[in-house]
């Protein structure tokens, strides 16, 4: 029995998995002033490959490029527009892809910013293998700082960036991420509490069925983990948009240490992540929470980009919202809320 914590959610993703085509451009056409680079960093906690993406402001034509499932708005090396800007890190959910939030991505990119998205090791599309380990709870904040650390030692991302003004921005196990790298420190034991609640969530709280002694090794590792690889915490990032994050880990001494400014989205009807226990638990918990949105009548997969026609037919469950959630507007009012959230945090220090 392995000692871990599972994040959730193992089949629906396992379903969009097998929806995905290996990441290989097709074509590109008129769009957007979004150019893309493919990346890869090293990994702190496996020391293997740390892929990823990054999106920047350019002065081509607009172009859409076809990315396996996704058609993402941006051209694929166009030349970037000169001057240091804002840098965005996007960290992904359990089981997701460096696509997953290609919308977001673009967005930020269109009004000056440079946006990185990584693939977390053994917590991706391909392979989830390490769910619930040390190696993701603790490793996948380390994960964003090296993506961070290598793109500020290569010369052609360096001249992009302004190392003053990063950020990060992350859904569900990203939110927790993002939650780490400003701070918040987990307390793995809530899982033992919130399974006498919710003892029908087969994802999270198998966990409640190992013995005493292997949950307490169990959460030892953890906790262990939290410095094995370093501080979660980055000094470099400096304010946080989580989008329905996994968060029933934190109470309100770990959320003390959450210093940066923080933006709380979340869906008002999520059956993966209970608002009640993840949300609106941290919530009055957040110091410098600067605001808090519901998305009414949603579920959690309404923050993942809006499904091409094909992709949403194929993956009903997670690209398919309940009736009277219009994704596409909802996402147009997250874009909006992130640009405001990282114009006042993000903004040039006075000198």
């Amino acid at each position: 029995m392995p000692t871990s914590i599972p994040p959730y959610p193992g089949a629906l993703l396992l379903r969009w998995a097998l929806c995905l085509i290996a990441l290989a451009p097709t074509g590109s056409h008129a769009a957007s002033g979004v150019g893309f680079a493919t990346i890869e960093a090293r990994d702190p906690v496996g020391t293997g490959a740390l892929p990823g993406m990054v999106f920047y402001p350019s002065e081509v034509a607009p172009g859409t490029t076809v990315i396996g499932a996704y058609t993402v708005a941006a051209n694929a090396g166009a030349p970037p527009t000169p001057g240091a800007k804002p840098l965005i890190v996007i960290s992904h959910g359990h089981g997701g892809s460096m696509l997953g939030h290609h919308d977001l991505a673009t967005a930020l990119a269109r009004e000056g910013y440079v946006v990185t998205t990584l693939e977390h090791p053994k917590d991706n599309y391909r392979d989830t293998t390490g769910a619930g380990t040390p190696e993701v709870l603790a490793g996948r904040p380390r994960q964003v700082s090296a993506m961070i650390s290598h793109l500020l030692a290569q010369p052609r991302w360096k001249a992009l960036i302004d190392p003053s003004r990063i950020g990060v921005a992350g859904f569900s196990a990203g939110g927790y991420t993002s939650l780490l790298l400003v701070g918040a420190v987990p307390a793995f034991e809530r899982i033992n509490g919130y399974c006498e609640r919710h003892p029908d969530d087969p994802e999270m709280c198998w966990f409640a069925r190992l013995s005493a002694d292997e949950r307490t090794q169990s959460l030892a590792d953890l906790h262990a983990g939290l410095t094995r690889w370093g501080a979660t915490a980055d000094p470099r990032v400096r304010a946080a948009f989580v989008m329905a994050p996994l968060s029933l880990f934190f109470e309100g001494q770990g959320l003390a240490t959450t210093t940066r400014p923080v933006f709380l989205y979340y869906a008002q009807d999520d059956h993966v992540l209970l608002p009640d226990e993840n949300a609106l638990h941290i919530r009055p918990l957040l110091k410098n929470l600067v605001d808090a949105k519901a998305v009414a009548d949603a579920d959690h997969w309404v923050f993942m980009a809006p499904c091409t026609a094909a992709l949403a037919a194929r993956v009903k469950d997670i690209c398919n919202d309940p009736p009277g959630v219009d994704r596409a507007k909802v996402h147009a009012q997250i874009d909006a809320d992130a640009l405001a959230f990282f114009a006042r945090t993000l903004a040039p220090k006075s000198r």
